[in-house]
């Protein structure tokens, strides 16, 4: 299920970014400072070009770029 990033209050969706943009393995040696690539993300978002993605079985937030989405989850929120 995707969720609109407009849905989520402001300090919910930093968070989210947050947690993603410092998981083991997203850095890639990469020193840019964490409000950068926060806004990175939020830009993403922003433009459609990632997503949020709920599964109600784990109860987990994902983000993900919209390419690897399902194309019947964008079809549903079309």
């Amino acid at each position: 299920m995707l969720i609109p990033a407009n849905l989520l209050e402001a300090d919910t969706l930093t968070r989210l970014i947050e947690d993603f943009v410092t998981r083991d393995g997203t850095d890639n040696g990469d020193d840019t400072p964490l409000q950068t690539r926060v806004e990175r993300v939020r830009r993403a978002l922003d433009k459609g070009e990632a997503v949020i993605v709920f599964d109600p079985e784990s109860q987990q937030c994902q983000l993900a770029l919209k390419r690897d989405v399902p194309r019947e989850w964008l079809e549903d929120k079309e």
